[in-house]
């Protein structure tokens, strides 16, 4: 796999949220979306083997490991590494931008898929046919601009019968809209979902890398 960089942080988002993980970013990305934070993801980084990523993962003493990028589905050993690091008895969490397929990665992973909202300039991208393979251990996350971005995830959670599948983020982009408004939507339309805060921006600061 092509890594970009691997660290211990506190869980900043997902039904993990507060808890100490491992996080593997790999490298490049096949969206461009436009609150993008980890743009330096995008190329570079180093090549590692599975048996190294496992070495480092176990010396990591933490059983919970988040694979993310970039796009980890563009890793041709993806499936081969969360799959080992699940046998090893990791907690795995895969967090993937909604536009290939999930089917790939192992369903003992929790699969934590973006659906973009229009702000994001990417929608036309997703590969709808994923929800129908999420099930309920599984997290949706929507990355929300604006009151039109909201609208329109509200209604997606709708038509998808979400709420029923899997469980489901909001998360507001830092400085466009206020997480106060975003939670009063919430709870105006009574949607199921948790309203996620990326805990390690509050922690360490919006730019910080490695954590």
């Amino acid at each position: 796999m092509t890594i970009i960089e691997m660290f211990k942080s506190i869980q900043g988002e997902s039904s993990y949220a507060g808890l100490p993980c491992f996080f593997i970013r790999t490298s490049g990305c096949n969206l461009r979306c436009r609150w993008c934070d980890t743009a330096y993801a995008y190329s570079g980084g180093s090549e590692l083997d599975c048996s190294t990523i496992l070495k480092i993962v176990r010396d990591s003493n933490l059983d919970l490991v988040e694979i993310t990028g970039g796009e980890p589905l563009l890793q041709t050993d993806l499936s081969e590494v969360v799959s080992m690091l699940i046998s090893e008895g990791f907690k795995v969490l895969v967090e993937t931008n909604g536009s290939l397929d999930i089917e790939k990665i192992d369903r003992r992973a929790v699969r934590i898929m973006d659906l973009k909202p229009p702000g994001s300039g990417m929608t036309d991208r997703m590969r709808w046919s994923n929800i129908e393979s999420l099930d309920e251990k599984d997290e949706i996350k929507f990355v929300i601009s604006s009151r039109e971005d909201y609208i329109w995830s509200r209604d997606i959670i709708k038509r998808y019968s979400l709420e029923r599948r899997c469980h489901i983020l909001l998360s507001p982009v830092h400085g466009e809209i206020e997480a106060r408004d975003l939670a009063q939507w919430i709870l105006d339309d009574g949607i199921k979902a948790r309203l996620q805060l990326q805990l390690h921006k509050i922690i360490w600061g919006n730019n910080s890398r490695g954590k």
